[in-house]
């Protein structure tokens, strides 16, 4: 089961993390797309500030060789930006280890989200097991400060339904084609036993199982605790 971590790793010289810091009332989210030649192309994604103070940050960059808006809406505009250096190369003055910065490109982790900041980039990401967030952990508690702010399971939910039983399963199947679910209903109790050759009370009992089990699974996942 895969584990899904938020992380700060403090770096300045991490990219755009000096545009961060020159445009600290905006929110600057990184989305790297490494199918663009040697390096990855940056996607940047721009909430709130001055859209002059972000363009004139952009143009200054020390790290970004050119770019250009490719989207808005409202207040969030996207932008295309070329970096003008190989990860590595902006990196390696400030990191002992760039064979472990390249060995994190083939681990078995997804980084889902970066949030740029000026002490350099917050993260969330899914990784396969402890092995691989270890790994990955362990370089930047090396090469940087790392922050861990919350480890968790991957639970996949399963879909609705896969706790109910066959008999279950078969009850309500012939309750809802006979219409015992309409308004106003089609069937009733006594009409869905003589099909299943069972009691009246029996279904009833089959049905609220039934239902208790489905709204456990769907719903009453989603509602908040009752206050005590």
């Amino acid at each position: 089961m895969g584990l899904i971590a938020e992380f700060d790793i403090d770096c300045k010289a991490l990219p755009l993390a000096g545009m961060a810091a020159s445009v600290p009332e905006a929110t600057l989210t990184l989305d790297l797309q490494f199918n663009h030649g040697d390096g990855p192309l940056f996607i940047v994604t721009v909430q709130n500030g001055s859209r002059l103070d972000i363009e004139s940050a952009f143009t200054e960059a020390y790290d970004v060789e050119e770019w250009a808006l490719i989207g808005q809406a409202g207040d969030t505009r996207r932008y295309q930006a070329l970096p003008a250096l190989s990860l590595e190369g902006q990196l390696g003055e400030h990191l002992d280890d760039l064979e472990g910065l390249e060995a994190l490109a083939t681990a078995d982790a997804i980084i889902e989200r970066i949030d740029v900041v000026p002490d350099g980039w917050r993260q969330t990401g899914w990784f396969a097991d402890r092995e691989a967030f270890s790994t990955f952990s362990s370089f930047w508690q090396r090469n940087a400060d790392f922050r861990l702010h919350r480890l968790t399971q991957d639970r996949e939910s399963e879909p609705a339904g896969d706790g109910l039983t066959d008999r279950q399963h078969e009850a309500l199947r012939i309750a809802y084609e006979r219409g015992y679910f309409d308004i106003p209903r089609q069937a009733t109790l006594k009409d869905i036993a003589a099909e299943l050759d069972i009691s009246p009370s029996s279904v009833s009992e089959r049905l609220r199982r039934a239902q208790t089990q489905l709204i456990e699974e769907t719903v009453a996942t989603t509602w908040p605790p009752l206050p005590n």
